[in-house]
């Protein structure tokens, strides 16, 4: 029954159980997570922008080897070697290919004439508009509730206005972590939720414990441009009041030495670090001292995330932080989100007096 209730368009496009999305976050969304949202009926999304070629390969398999449901793999659309990473995940007949940013047209013209479901995510209607009119197969869009990279405006007057301007599935992010969150998405006329937070804080997701703690017991977020030089929404922490703090030399001296630290962990060289740089630059209309800041961001949030020593790094997170308090595993909380949100509709529906 309530399979039967929340077939969607997202569900239809993409083969999933339930229209629930798993954000593609770096070092977070990992074969693990995934996997597990993957077996729970969600759509999972593997985050590649910190994997090597070899390395998003081997994630692939590994994913391959614990589900045989769908998934994604989310992709820098301003990386050097976009192209390539398409190529492997029509190879590897991924079924969802999801950008952070609006994908190059021919990318996305590459991936649907291989039968792979495009997927952008988006923070303004206008770049909905564009990303629609150029193919892409749904829209993810994010108010800026936000964790990571995000805007200005909230979900609640971005989300409609993108239902209102594409023809194409929309897939609400930005404030989720319940069913009531779900249901309401669909009432405006979305597709289905993505949700980050809530997926980092489960007992899947591979983040060290103490990190997730860290996370339960802190409910202050804040927007700031000194982690790469654009607006992130993390968790408010005293590391991050020093950035906050810092004056612009020692932060540009911090950007250079974490630069050469992403160098040897990613593999990419120096000259292929400047093409990706000048793509930023481009694409962004970035100054060059904040694509040099841009390198903070993998190496902070790779400090917490991956290390465990969220005195050395950042944490990205939503406002819904301050309204978690438990760890479930994907499953138990897909099945609640559904069940809650298929309980809210049938709710509203008694509300309705004859006419």
């Amino acid at each position: 029954m309530i399979e039967q209730m929340l077939d969607t368009p997202l569900t239809r496009l993409t083969g999933v159980r339930h229209p629930v999305v798993q954000t593609g976050m770096g070092w977070v969304a990992g074969p693990r997570l995934v996997s597990a949202v993957a077996e729970a009926g969600g759509l999972g999304i593997l985050a590649s922008a910190t994997m090597t070629l070899d390395q998003l390969t081997a994630a692939i398999g590994e994913v391959r080897s614990r589900t045989e449901a769908p998934f994604g793999v989310n992709l820098r659309a301003d990386a050097s070697d976009a192209g390539d990473r398409v190529d492997l995940l029509i190879k590897n007949g991924v079924r969802v290919a999801s950008f952070a940013l609006a994908p190059r047209q021919e990318l996305i013209a590459r991936l649907k004439d291989a039968g792979v479901v495009v997927i952008p995510s988006v923070g303004a209607r206008r770049h909905a508009e564009k990303v629609a009119a150029w193919g892409a197969d749904a829209v993810l869009v994010q108010g800026g509730e936000g964790g990571g990279h995000t805007g200005a405006v909230a979900t609640t007057l971005l989300l409609p206005q993108v239902v209102d301007a594409v023809g194409i599935p929309v897939i609400a992010a930005g404030g989720f972590f319940d069913g009531r969150g779900l249901a309401a998405a669909l009432a405006y006329g979305a597709a289905g939720v993505a949700m980050g937070t809530r997926f980092l804080l489960t007992s899947d997701s591979s983040v060290p414990d103490a990190v997730k703690r860290l996370y339960l017991g802190t409910s202050e977020t804040v927007v700031t441009r000194q982690v790469d030089g654009m607006p992130h929404r993390v968790l408010r922490t005293p590391l991050v009041d020093g950035l906050e703090r810092a004056g612009r030399l020692s932060g540009l001296a911090r950007a250079v030495r974490n630069a050469a630290r992403f160098r040897k962990i990613s593999g990419m060289s120096w000259p292929e670090m400047i093409r990706d740089g000048l793509s930023m630059k481009h694409g962004k209309e970035l100054t060059w001292s904040q694509v040099l800041m841009a390198a903070n961001t993998p190496m902070l949030l790779k400090a917490a995330m991956v290390d465990g020593r969220p005195d050395l790094g950042v944490m990205a997170s939503g406002q819904v932080v301050a309204l978690i308090e438990d760890l479930p595993s994907c499953e138990e909380l897909i099945d609640a989100v559904v069940t809650r949100a298929a309980e809210t509709l049938r709710g509203l529906s008694t509300h309705l007096a004859p006419a």
